[in-house]
């Protein structure tokens, strides 16, 4: 259903049972995916594609131009996957020539109100947001991360899956996957135990995610050190985590 007072570009390509609500604005060279709802006085601006099963709530700005003085009218993209939520208020940016020319967003998370991610941001599945969260440009988010309200992320940082940053944390470095920051700046405290234990981790892997942990964070040794370590702990699960923390172009956070 399309309420009478919105105003749908003609080129627009909406699905089936698509709910959009009243005053909102879906602009040239949008496409909504079946089965979304659409509350009243949302923005949407195109190249954006979104997927299906999304929900976005009243004064949400979606697919922006960017904030980036160098961004000069490109035809750059937002592509969002399926099943997301986006809460009041919430401003999401398409990307840049200067990256892929491309935000991209996938499926099954939850953007609480006055989330903003900036332009170029890449980010996966099954994360939360938390209220007032604010990821600056290049932001890379991995699965299953939660960002407490205010946290903010600095441009280019990279976040590993399942990490953790606590409310009001600022984050200027990389978070490498499993860890749980906390701070101005953010820094490592422990592992996201209780969020790995939610999500079926064993009590052997997560004893070996400790154990790396403690490798990287807790000993004397190199970050190349502690890689090499970790590997010899010879759980697969932590392949990614020695990717991660191999090869961060900003840098990892540091006690």
């Amino acid at each position: 259903m399309i309420h009478e007072t919105a105003i749908v570009d003609k080129s627009a390509r909406i699905g089936a049972n698509v709910s959009i609500g009243a005053y909102t604005v879906v602009g040239p060279d949008v496409e909504i995916g079946d089965d979304c709802v659409i509350h009243s006085h949302v923005v949407l601006k195109g190249p954006t594609r979104i997927g299906r099963s999304n929900h976005i709530f009243q004064f949400c700005s979606i697919g922006e131009d960017c904030q980036d003085k160098k961004f000069n009218g490109e035809p750059t993209e937002l592509v969002i996957g399926d099943r997301n939520v986006f809460r009041e208020a919430c401003t999401i940016h398409r990307g840049t020539i200067q990256d892929n020319s491309l935000t991209q967003i996938g499926s099954d998370n939850l953007f609480m109100a006055y989330v903003h991610v900036a332009h170029d941001c890449m980010i996966g599945s099954n994360n939360i947001l938390a209220n007032n969260t604010t990821l600056a440009g290049h932001v890379h988010l991995g699965d299953f991360v939660i960002l407490g309200g205010f946290t903010g992320v600095h441009q280019f940082c990279k976040i590993g899956s399942h990490s953790f940053a606590a409310v009001s944390s600022v984050v200027v470095q990389d978070i490498p996957p499993f860890v749980m920051a906390q701070g101005h700046n953010a820094r490592p405290r422990t592992i996201n135990s209780e969020g790995l234990r939610r999500r079926g981790f064993s009590a052997e892997q997560i004893q070996n995610i400790k154990r790396a942990y403690k490798l990287l964070y807790r000993s004397a040794l190199t970050i190349e050190e502690a890689a090499a370590a970790i590997n010899d702990l010879e759980e697969p699960l932590l392949d990614d985590f020695v990717q991660f923390i191999s090869h961060s172009d900003r840098g990892i956070i540091r006690p």
